[in-house]
């Protein structure tokens, strides 16, 4: 359905292929994505913006670089969580990934944010369940964590829903911290997302998907909760090590609630 190129500006194409429904044009990247309808089918369509803006913190080659890992990361590790990428078009503009449109609220709100942490116990660890599913298929296809929070994340509260998203930045393979400070929210980075120079690598990944479970979860069962805490304090070696403690405790958990529902 979709070409390999296009010659025109993104929007342009999108105007001519159905209805842009919506427009997102403010995100901090500099990135414009749009919702389209066409037909019976919605799409979530990304791309760079305009190459002469140069207001964002990320220049124009920058948000295109992104682009392309998010396509590289989608194409090699689909998961439920994540939407499908049904494709990307090169145009004057650079990449345009379509993906398939997800419904949901955005976690990184404060109210929607509250609504989900009010949910049953049981619900908010299904949703965090399928997060950390997605990140042993990253870990395992040596993607690494980076300026991940609940901006990431939709919930679609009907149909009980995680969506994960806009994991753009990760990197492929362990890195260097070169910035200090990264991008990222506080209450979900890692130390070494701090300090210039320091490795950034599948423990970070553990330490994020902890703090995530910490943020989003206001009262851990204590099996689960010691499990967070190790890992963001002596830490897990890896990731594998972090999500195999988590499924241990997860079903001491499971037992625990099935017990008490009797």
């Amino acid at each position: 359905m979709f070409p390999a190129a296009i010659d025109v500006p993104p929007a342009t194409y999108l105007d001519q292929l159905g209805t842009i429904f919506t427009r997102f044009g403010t995100q901090d990247s500099g990135n414009v994505s749009y919702g389209v309808r066409t037909g019976a089918a919605r799409y979530f369509v990304k791309s760079a913006g305009d190459p002469a803006d140069t207001r964002p913190y990320l220049d124009f080659a920058g948000r295109v670089d992104l682009l392309r890992t998010a396509a590289e990361l989608a194409r090699s590790v689909p998961h439920p969580v994540v939407p499908e990428l049904h494709a990307v078009l090169e145009s004057p503009a650079g990449p345009v990934l379509v993906y398939e449109w997800r419904d949901g609220e955005l976690l990184h709100e404060p109210a929607v944010r509250e609504r989900f942490q009010a949910l049953p116990t049981a619900e908010i660890l299904a949703a965090l369940d399928a997060l950390y599913d997605l990140h042993v298929a990253l870990d395992a296809a040596g993607w690494v964590e980076g300026d991940f929070y609940d901006g990431a994340l939709l919930y679609d509260f009907t149909a009980r829903r995680l969506t994960v998203m806009d994991l753009d930045t990760y990197h492929r393979g362990p890195y260097r911290n070169t910035m200090g400070r990264m991008f990222g929210s506080s209450r979900f980075m890692a130390p070494e997302e701090h300090v210039l120079g320091a490795p950034v690598d599948t423990r970070t990944t553990a330490y994020v998907m902890a703090r995530t479970a910490l943020v989003l979860l206001p009262d851990p069962p204590p099996e689960l909760h010691q499990v967070l805490i190790e890992a963001t304090t002596t830490r897990f070696p890896n990731y594998r090590a972090f999500y195999d403690a988590w499924l241990t405790a997860s079903s001491t958990t499971a037992d625990n609630l099935a017990n008490r529902s009797r």
